[in-house]
């Protein structure tokens, strides 16, 4: 069966794509452009209620009836358990795997994806002075998890489990561009070799290459753009699927 892939060229996106190309697993891209709106349709918040992409959609779920999954980490989880493919079946190096990608959830994509936004997109739209409180606040916080990843690749090849699972394909996408985030990557040699060499994978740079030419190219955003991603219009969003 072919699974269906609500997405867009984002980390999140780019997490889940990874999995989809090693795991060799049919499916069909579906694009949510986020600058457009796409991710507030009915249609969509009946698959992802948090209204944020990706989600999948499997017609042929652990039942044998269609089900959805949003969170990237969720999605990871259900293909890695439908497929048997990079989730370990040991107990102890499964939740070593488990750890880390919630370790990704929970500061490696909030953190940095802040580090992104007040270094580089942010400035495009305000005075740079009035944002140097979060671009301390964020590269201060974004260094110390690249530290953190950075000694746990001490003599290792991969995150976790002492294989290649899940872990390095939710965290790997994040780290793609540190200047950006305004973080010297030349300080962390053991992340950079281990970035470069998943960067390397024939299958990640294929999923890479998921929808890229829709990402933007220079940072810019419309007025629209912004709103949908940025402004007031998250708020206001509560009874959009009625």
């Amino acid at each position: 069966m072919t699974i269906d892939v609500y997405t867009w060229p984002t980390p999140n996106g780019h997490k889940v794509h990874i999995m989809l190309h090693e795991a060799e697993i049919a499916h069909n891209i579906i694009p949510i452009n986020i600058q457009e709106g796409d991710q507030f349709k009915p249609d969509f918040l009946k698959i992802s209620p948090n209204n944020k992409m990706p989600a999948i959609v499997d017609p042929d779920g652990p039942d044998g009836k269609p089900i959805s999954v949003f969170e990237s980490a969720a999605c990871l989880i259900y293909l890695a358990n439908k497929t048997g493919k990079f989730m370990p079946a040991d107990e102890r190096k499964k939740y070593d795997v488990l750890q880390w990608l919630m370790f990704q959830m929970g500061s490696v994509g909030p953190m940095l994806g802040q580090c992104h936004h007040f270094n580089a997109y942010a400035p495009l739209r305000e005075p740079k002075e009035r944002l140097e409180y979060a671009q301390n606040r964020y590269i201060n916080e974004g260094t110390r998890i690249y530290g953190v990843i950075d000694r746990q690749l001490e003599g290792k090849d991969w995150i976790a489990a002492d294989e290649y699972t899940i872990a390095d394909m939710a965290i790997m996408p994040w780290l793609r561009d540190p200047v950006k985030q305004g973080i010297d990557g030349d300080k962390f040699p053991n992340l950079m070799r281990w970035r470069d060499k998943m960067w390397a994978r024939p299958q990640v740079l294929a999923a890479l290459e998921t929808l890229k030419d829709n990402g933007r190219k220079d940072n810019s955003f419309t007025d629209k753009g912004w709103e949908m991603m940025y402004g007031k219009t998250q708020a206001s969003q509560g009874n959009a699927a009625e």
